[in-house]
């Protein structure tokens, strides 16, 4: 048998060195892929146990007046359910909650606290590498929430109230765990009752007319609120935008996650 033609040569521990401080520098200039959300596609937060539904883009007419044609050319992420006691508690810590049960929605917390939340969970998420940086946790505009809400239906409700939502006259006088009620057509789960959600925007009727990417308008002194609670009337749940200050809270409002992203 003939010998091989090539020889095996021993790496010196200064070439080592140097082959490391090569990859660190391409590691530097090309960084890691990001495992991230990908529009189109349903998204899990894995590390606090929520999933996010994709909603594509669309339009609707809303029910309040005056009648407004909102159009979405965006697509955007929107949490199945409201953020739970559990998973508040396992960004923030802490758990601020009237009601104490991990399962049901974290509430007694301001708009303020809310944003702090986001922001957090974002600055996490980018950096284990699950979130790019065009991409960040928010809270949904309050067109965005409505349009998800009713899920391509034309009615006040996005389905049937007393199947799909806890209200005065079912709830017990008490939050509930997320999820147990029956979800609307696109797979979201208590978009009325249980807790009021708070929205981006600061407080303002809609405009009238046909609006592309409605946002709100840039200042106020008051956040909107969307969905009804608990507490409320089931009749009530859409006859008004409920409206606080950015630091107000209550054992009738919590939140629910969108992501964003400026792609």
């Amino acid at each position: 048998m003939s010998e091989p033609d090539f020889q095996l040569v021993p790496t010196s521990s200064a070439q080592l060195a140097l082959a490391k401080n090569h990859l660190a520098l391409l590691n530097k200039i090309l960084p890691p892929a990001i495992r991230g959300p990908i529009p189109g596609r349903p998204w899990e937060i894995e590390h606090i146990g929520l999933d996010m539904v994709w909603i594509s883009p669309g339009k609707f007419t809303t029910m309040l007046l005056p009648v407004t044609e909102v159009i979405l050319t965006h697509g955007y992420w929107l949490g199945r359910t409201a953020v739970t006691q559990e998973q508040y508690q396992s960004v923030m810590g802490d758990n601020p909650s009237y009601f104490r049960d991990g399962n049901a929605p974290v509430e007694l917390l301001s708009w303020d606290d809310a944003i702090l939340f986001c922001k957090k969970l974002t600055e996490q998420e980018r950096t284990a590498g699950r979130l790019s940086r065009k991409m960040e946790y928010a809270l949904p505009t309050q067109a965005q929430w409505e349009y998800a809400a009713r899920a391509g239906i034309t009615g006040y409700y996005g389905g049937d109230l007393e199947r799909s939502a806890w209200h005065r006259e079912n709830s017990g006088g008490t939050t509930h765990p997320v999820g147990m009620k029956q979800s609307n057509a696109w797979g979201l789960y208590d978009m009325h009752g249980n807790v009021w959600e708070w929205c981006r925007d600061w407080y303002e009727r809609y405009p009238g007319g046909s609006v592309i990417n409605l946002t709100g308008p840039t200042s106020g002194s008051e956040r909107a609120v969307r969905g009804g609670s608990w507490l409320y009337e089931a009749d009530c749940f859409w006859c008004d935008i409920a409206h606080f200050a950015s630091n107000f809270r209550s054992h009738c409002i919590g939140f629910r996650l969108a992501i964003i992203s400026s792609e």
